[in-house]
């Protein structure tokens, strides 16, 4: 064999070594299954994002993201930025002894939070719910692993009793934690309580009861489950060729991935059924009938059967990115042949649904909902019925009282054949922006409901029957003409104390077009009954609306609902600036009226300078509008909301 034979041979066998290299490294990183080839059978609740990196791509093109990070926001985002580090980021990273940076590394592929049934049924002496956590580091296992030793490091030093064991052959750490773990960093923002004393010799009166976390990595993919049962339980699926039961064989979970989950980059599922079932045994479990309560509550079962929860069987939503904009689609599973209560009440009549030509285009909130007036008072009548079989007669007897009083002047009124039978099956109801930036005139802001009627005049005519039961005023309301149209007025006791410097308002109501208008704002009302006459400019004319209207299919869906989220924000930036300036509105009681389990103590002004918002109009491009629409089929009830990208160019 020659030099240059020998030499051809070489590169031939190099270039194999290549290709088999590179063949072989597609396997250095183990393919992790998605969520639902991992989670078990009894999976009550989980939400996943199969691929992090591509949801955080989602978010960085959304229009939160791209507002936060403008440069008019750059004085409140950078004095954010540091205090939120200062005070809590490097103090937490101290507490645990880690650097979060080196965590968020390792968001990479598929992320996952879920909750197993673990044999839980409500009883006190029975099983509990378990949860696990599972991220996967893709090409970062390497420093995943480094992150658990030096985690195992700090335990060890903070003097916990960690104990390892093999889970199928992979080692997993269980950790010990009891409440007086958490971190001090984060205990501020929860109510503050002494810590407890754990004790767990031999005589002593009281051992704290311990909770643990098993915590390992199997490849690239790292587990976080609050049992060594449930941990096995994810192992034995991570196993290749496993033929272990998983969520992926429940029909319930399957139909929903199919219809719902695909390609979705965020995504969650709850099991209803097992979760009421549960609940009402709890509840059940808790009443005494030996100590019966001398109120008189229903019972547990009463209350889910006629709301309808008792045939709710799963809920799933998601989260996309369609190009143009973002949806999210919220489904209940609630069959029509189980439909009560509640659920029956969510499945609107499959109507025309669009926006009418007489609501103006300066409207901030548009809704409608075509929902029979006849058949909804009698699914409410039921539904009080069974869970308060005496219910039904109080409501009798105020119906009959209003009666009485307005057959004074009308010896043949009746409720029930005058307002009830002329109920028709189209509600809307729409607002514009407040006049003023002033709380009495944001809260003020004008807003007219329309109730549709085959006898609308009659029913305007009859409503005082209704409105006596609010109040005395209500039976005898003022008349006034407009157009030809007479317009009633009352003051109900809700609105006779409004906040506008003790100004009282009017709740008017009027017939036109077959509806009967309902208004506290005069202007808004008169606007309404010109529309008849001379048609502005519309709603319905909006750039983008017919578009987005499509996306959710809410021409014809039976509830469609449409939100100016520019005013909306625009309102906000101008009530928090507002409230940086005024003393006695600080900014952080805004925030802290927002957020519950903060201390009062917690100073949140420092973190969150409201007076370094930039005036609206320089962000206004990140904002446009939503719509959202309700669907029912045989199947379940369908929210669909879409949001179109501002300034989008329309296909």
């Amino acid at each position: 064999m020659t030099k240059k034979m020998i030499s051809i041979t070489r590169a031939v066998l190099l270039l194999n070594a290549l290709f088999l290299l590179v063949l072989g490294s597609t396997s250095l990183f183990a393919v992790i299954p998605p969520a639902e080839k991992l989670l078990p059978p009894d999976t009550l609740a989980m939400v996943s994002a199969p691929d992090w990196s591509k949801l955080r791509e989602v978010y960085k093109k959304s229009p939160q993201s791209q507002f936060w990070d403008d440069a008019a926001m750059k004085p409140f985002r950078t004095k954010f930025a540091a205090k939120w580090s200062e005070e809590f980021v490097r103090p937490l990273e101290r507490d645990l002894g880690v650097k979060l940076d080196d965590y968020e590394a390792l968001l990479q592929g598929q992320v996952t939070f879920a909750v197993a049934q673990e044999g839980w049924q409500g009883k006190k002496d029975g099983g509990v719910p378990a949860f696990v956590f599972l991220l996967d580091a893709k090409d970062k296992s390497s420093l995943l692993k480094k992150n658990l030793a030096d985690l195992r490091k700090k335990w060890n030093a903070d003097g916990k009793q960690i104990k390892t064991e093999k889970i199928r052959d992979v080692e997993f750490s269980i950790v010990p934690l009891t409440t007086n773990d958490m971190p001090k960093t984060l205990r501020q923002f929860f109510p503050q309580h002494q810590d407890v004393e754990e004790l767990g010799k031999e005589g002593d009166k009281k051992e704290v009861k311990r909770d643990e976390l098993v915590i390992g990595q199997s490849d690239s993919l790292l587990i976080v489950g609050s049992t060594v049962k449930v941990v096995e339980k994810i192992m034995a699926r991570v196993a290749a060729g496993s033929s272990v039961a998983t969520l992926a064989e429940q029909p319930d979970f399957e139909s929903a991935r199919i219809g719902m989950f695909r390609d979705a980059p965020f995504f969650g599922w709850l099991n209803a059924k097992i979760v009421v079932d549960v609940l009402a045994k709890v509840m059940a479990d808790s009443e005494n009938p030996d100590a019966p309560s001398p109120l008189p509550i229903p019972s547990a079962s009463k209350i889910i059967a006629a709301t309808g929860l008792g045939g709710l069987k799963t809920i799933a939503f998601n989260l996309r990115d369609t190009g143009d904009g973002r949806a999210v689609e919220f489904f209940l599973n609630a069959p029509e042949s189980t439909r009560a209560g509640l659920m029956k009440l969510l499945a609107m009549e499959t109507k025309e649904s669009g926006v009418p030509v007489f609501v103006p285009a300066d409207a901030v909130k548009f809704s409608r909902w075509r929902l029979d007036g006849q058949k909804m008072i009698a699914t409410l009548e039921k539904m009080v019925t069974d869970v308060f079989p005496d219910g039904l007669k109080t409501w009798e007897f105020i119906l009959s009282n209003a009666n009485e009083a307005m057959r004074l002047d009308e010896p043949d009124y009746d409720i029930r054949k005058n307002i009830f039978a002329n109920l028709g099956d189209d509600l809307m109801y729409y607002e514009k922006a407040p006049r003023g930036k002033s709380a009495a005139e944001v809260d003020a802001a004008p807003s007219l409901f329309l109730l549709g009627s085959p006898n609308a005049e009659k029913l305007a005519a009859s409503l005082r029957g209704l409105f006596v039961i609010l109040s005395p005023s209500g039976a005898n309301p003022k008349t006034r003409e407009f157009l030809g149209r007479k317009i009633y007025s009352f003051k109900p006791p809700t609105m006779s104390a409004s906040p506008a410097g003790g100004v009282t308002r009017s709740l008017s109501y009027v017939a036109s077009g077959g509806y009967v208008a309902f208004s506290a704002d005069d202007a808004t009302l008169e606007e309404f009954l010109r529309s008849s006459e001379s048609q502005g400019k519309a709603l319905r004319d909006t750039a983008g609306l017919a578009e987005a209207v499509a996306k959710v299919a809410g021409q014809s869906s039976g509830w469609f609902t449409y939100e100016n989220e520019s005013e909306r924000m625009r309102l906000a930036i101008d009530m928090l600036k507002l409230s940086a300036a005024n003393t006695n509105i600080t900014s952080s009681s805004v925030i802290e009226s927002m957020i519950p389990f903060a201390s009062p103590e917690k100073q949140l002004k420092d973190w969150l300078d409201f007076s370094l918002l930039p005036d609206y109009e320089k962000v206004t491009k990140h904002f446009g509008f939503s719509v959202l629409s309700v669907n029912a089929d045989v199947t379940g009830i369908m929210f669909k909301y879409y949001s179109p990208t501002p300034g989008q160019p329309k296909k």
